[in-house]
């Protein structure tokens, strides 16, 4: 199928970022979300984003503004059935997802393709609760968007091959890497990563070290880029916990148990980077680890 004009619900980190590729593609998009705030952040966002691609010389200038000007919004989600290719970016609650493609599904286009950008939620439970389970898949995207280089993507039992190829020509055209996943719990960059963060959160925990140590350890011991507990606050300690607790439920195998320091951290609302304090603390001038 020919993919012209895709629509993104949600706004936010994830969201900003898929349509941010997308329009560079040569994607029409249609951006939606509850909050005119957050659809107007979204596009100072990915301005912002563009023109330091621009100022590296990555992109042209004309090239960017020929790509903002492909980026469309709506706050009524009703519009977005009007799209080829729809990529759900909401909350990492199943339930929201759930509605969202509920309230959706009477004003799709007949061809129209569905998809979610979900972390670790099943594909085929989704995808069992519209009109059209054989074109319904996951779209996973890296954060962050723009420079992450791998996409996944997750056939539900009843996706057809006609849907996968579709959403694979989407990545081929984007420049970036698919990696086909089976529908099982968190697929196959979270069932990796988010035990490992659980497992440092864990080394926290029961005191074999600290923040800064665990970190450092990781950086220079295993050469990663980022430490596990940086990274965690970076992607936000209550998706590391909602991804924890699917492993935990879908596998039913005790080395998924989320760390009740992670739990603890959530409850707190020390969420990471977007609530200033997590495993560091940033709101001064330089991250501060708070154990």
């Amino acid at each position: 199928m020919d993919i012209q004009k895709i629509g993104v619900i949600g706004a936010g980190q994830m969201g900003n970022g898929i349509a941010h590729v997308m329009a560079l593609a040569g994607y029409d998009v249609l951006l939606n979300d509850i909050s005119q705030q957050a659809l107007d952040d979204a596009l100072s966002t990915v301005r912002g984003n563009m023109a330091r691609q621009a100022g590296r010389g990555k992109i042209g200038e004309d090239e960017m503004e020929a790509a903002l000007a492909r980026i469309s919004t709506t706050l009524t989600l009703a519009d977005i059935g009007k799209t080829d290719l729809v990529i759900e970016a909401a909350t990492e609650r199943e339930t929201i997802k759930q509605a969202i493609f509920e309230d959706l599904q009477p004003h799709l286009l007949p061809h129209t393709i569905l998809t979610s950008n979900t972390s670790s939620i099943s594909i085929t439970r989704l995808a069992s609760r519209t009109d059209r389970p054989e074109r319904f898949m996951g779209f996973h995207f890296m954060n962050p968007v723009p420079v992450m280089q791998l996409v996944e993507l997750i056939r539900g039992i009843a996706t057809d091959e006609e849907t996968f190829s579709s959403c694979k020509a989407v990545v081929d055209k984007l420049g970036k890497t698919a990696a086909s996943a089976e529908d099982f719990p968190a697929f196959i960059v979270n069932r990796i990563l988010m035990p490992m963060i659980n497992e440092a959160v864990y080394t926290l925990y029961e005191g074999v070290g600290n923040v800064q140590s665990i970190d450092q350890s990781m950086k220079l011991g295993a050469n990663h880029p980022m430490g596990p507990l940086e990274l965690a606050d970076f992607i936000g300690l209550d998706t590391c916990l909602a991804i924890m607790n699917v492993l935990h439920d879908g596998l039913a195998d005790t080395k998924y148990r989320p760390c009740p320091l992670l739990t603890k951290y959530v409850e707190a609302g020390w969420l990471g980077r977007k609530t200033q304090r997590g495993f560091y603390d940033y709101r001064g001038e330089m991250p501060v680890p708070t154990r």
